[in-house]
């Protein structure tokens, strides 16, 4: 299965924090599954960063980068074809990066791995 990471879910799993469910710590460790990063989501990392919302133990540039190749997360452009499917999603969402996310799993045909309730409204699965 293709997964696509969300923000908190990429952060959670690279920092070890408890908030990860089993099941999805489950998916991302099965070895048949490709996990993927969205540069949307190192665009919110950095964007939180920089508004001192999140704390990183590296610049966001090093963190999501070495990240990434540490747990074998592949990056997956945010391509037009995706952007231009979000007028076509329903408002359940009111956050840019999330939209944009749930249109990429869309439009990839890829689960998306979150915790974020409102996303499950959306026509993708999601992995939680």
């Amino acid at each position: 299965m293709r997964l696509l990471l969300d923000t908190s879910t990429f952060l959670w799993a690279t920092l070890e924090d408890p908030r990860l469910s089993t099941p999805a710590q489950e998916s991302l460790a099965d070895p048949e599954n490709e996990l993927f990063l969205s540069p949307v989501s190192a665009w919110e990392i950095a964007v939180k960063h920089a508004r001192e919302r999140l704390a990183l133990p590296e610049a966001p540039a090093e963190f999501v980068r070495s990240r990434r190749r540490a747990y074998g997360i592949r990056s997956l452009a945010f391509d037009e074809e995706a952007a231009l499917h979000v007028p076509r999603l329903p408002w359940l969402h009111k956050d840019p990066f999330d939209r944009m996310l749930v249109c990429q799993a869309i439009i990839h045909q890829m689960a998306l791995v979150t915790n974020d309730s409102l996303i499950a409204q959306y026509p993708v699965r999601v992995v939680w």
